[in-house]
């Protein structure tokens, strides 16, 4: 299984759970800049308690690890699991969907994207994407984070919504960072 095969696994599981869900991170950091390589996806959903045996039985133990317990945590704790694919070494991080403005702004944005011929997916806007890559490298300052947010600017740069980026900035304390992007991407 490849990536973007596991990738609509996940998006048909949930669309048909009619679970709200975005897909975010590398996949959609590519979506809108460079390719790059990447091992997982990650999809951010509103996965509650009644959702839990559909997506049990939606990936079968001979094929996959998914974890009840794991899901039970994420929801209550507002969290994440996994849901791995031994065979491929691919995984799937599933970020439990936050009751906060931004995550309900982002999910108000929401664009359908056709990553693969044969299907389309809910992925976050590339604002959105960019925000969040802010907020992962403040916490972890991986480089990979701004190489994506250059990526989404160089390929995508004249459909971003900068104002839009630069009042989560704002919100979130991350201009400090956006104006180095900006920097680095008219440098």
């Amino acid at each position: 299984m490849g990536l973007f095969e596991l990738l609509q696994k996940i998006v048909e599981v949930l669309e048909n759970l009619q679970i709200p869900y975005l897909v975010t991170g590398a996949i959609a950091s590519m979506a809108y800049g460079e390719p790059r390589l990447t091992n997982d996806i990650d999809i951010v959903a509103a996965i509650e308690e009644q959702h839990i045996k559909g997506l049990i039985s939606a990936f079968p133990p001979d094929d996959f690890y998914i974890s009840e317990d794991m899901i039970r945590d994420a929801i209550h704790y507002h969290g994440q699991f996994n849901i791995i694919h031994p065979a491929s070494g691919l995984k799937v991080d599933v970020i439990i969907k936050q009751n906060t403005p931004f995550d309900n702004s982002r999910f108000r944005r929401i664009k359908r994207i056709q990553p693969a011929e044969s299907y389309q997916a809910n992925f976050a806007a590339p604002e959105d994407v960019i925000i969040k890559k802010m907020e992962y490298y403040k916490k972890g300052g991986s480089d990979k984070h701004l190489r994506d947010i250059t990526g989404i600017l160089k390929i995508s740069g004249h459909d971003v919504d900068r104002e839009y980026i630069i009042t989560w900035a704002k919100n979130l304390g991350l201009m400090k960072i956006w104006k180095a992007v900006e920097d680095r991407v008219s440098g």
